[in-house]
Formats: C-alpha cells, structure tokens, sequence
C-alpha cells in the first residue's frame, strides 16, 4: 500500500488517501487546497505523510462537527473585511492628503498650467514682436531714418526666427500641428 517508507513517515498517493478517508480525489485535492491536509516533495512526486495528514483531517472533522469549523471561517471573515476597512481608510486619508495639498496650491491641473503657458507666451511674443519698432523709434533722433529701418527689419527678422523656434520646440506631442 506504501509508496514510500522512511523514518519520517510514510508517503501515500491522492488516491489511496481518497480511499483511506472514504472521498472523492476531487475532495482530498480540495482539502490540500483549503490548507487542511497538506502534501510533501518526495522523488516520486507530491505525496500525503500518513500520520500527519490522518491526524489533521481527524482534527478538522471534529472541528466540523463541533462548529468549530464555522467559528474558524467567520474569524478569517472578519479578519479580511478588517484589513479591507483598514486599506479603505488608508486610501480615503491618502486622497484627503492629496485633495488638501490640491487645495493648498502644491498641485495644479496640467490644463491650468497649459492655458497659463499659453497666455504667457501671448503676451510675450506680443511684447518681442513690439521691440523692433521701439529700438527703431528711440535711435531715429541720433541716425538716418533708413538705418532705423533697416536695424528695425534685422531686429524683427531675429526676434521672428527666435520665436518659430520656440513654438517648433514648444510643441506639445500628440497636439496638432498650427500651420506646419
């Protein structure tokens, strides 16, 4: 009937322990699943020790019987639905943390942060395009107007240049493309 024999025990095949305790395999794998009974590494593959595996399933039907069984499994519940409310409370302090600092003004909107961008750089180009003209206006006394002129095209023609390399390099990806 043995498969095994040593010192520590004899080692048994799933079925002929089904046919020790008088159930299917299916059940015995099921009570190995459930953490009742348990199996050991031998060369010839997984295998149930006799001893052990008979005195635990003695224990666990008279656990069973005596509802003890039951107290066991509403224990494990509570024990779960305990370190459930434990992480829901964790998360729900986390977000508190995180909607407070929202509120305090260490996190923005990646949206707010875009349209802020957005305006800024409105407004500065509208102030380097402006340059040029102020340059040219504020040297017309001490030079030729046609030199003003001409420092004023240079100046708008590097401030233009500057500017589409900033928006080329402003792009944001996945965005459209304005015009290029």
């Amino acid at each position: 009937m043995s498969d095994k024999t040593t010192p520590s025990g004899s080692y048994y095949k799933v079925e002929i322990i089904a046919h020790l305790f008088g159930v299917s395999v299916r059940r015995v794998q099921q009570l190995t699943q459930d953490g009742i009974i348990e199996t050991v590494q031998t060369p010839e593959g997984r295998r149930y020790d006799l001893g052990p595996t008979v005195q635990k399933y003695i224990a666990y039907l008279s656990d069973k019987a005596y509802g003890r069984d039951q107290n066991k499994r509403e224990t494990e519940l509570r024990e779960k639905k305990l370190e459930a409310e434990v992480a829901l409370k964790e998360s729900q302090g986390e977000l508190h943390q995180l909607r407070t600092a929202i509120a305090a003004g260490k996190y923005i909107s990646v949206e707010e942060v875009q349209m802020d961008y957005s305006r800024f750089f409105v407004v500065f180009k509208k102030f380097a395009l402006s340059i040029p003209s102020r340059v040219a206006g504020t040297i017309s006394s001490v030079v030729e107007p046609v030199v003003a002129r001409s420092v004023e095209k240079d100046l708008a023609r590097e401030v233009n240049s500057m500017l589409q390399g900033f928006v080329i390099a402003g792009k944001v990806e996945g965005k459209g493309s304005d015009g290029e």
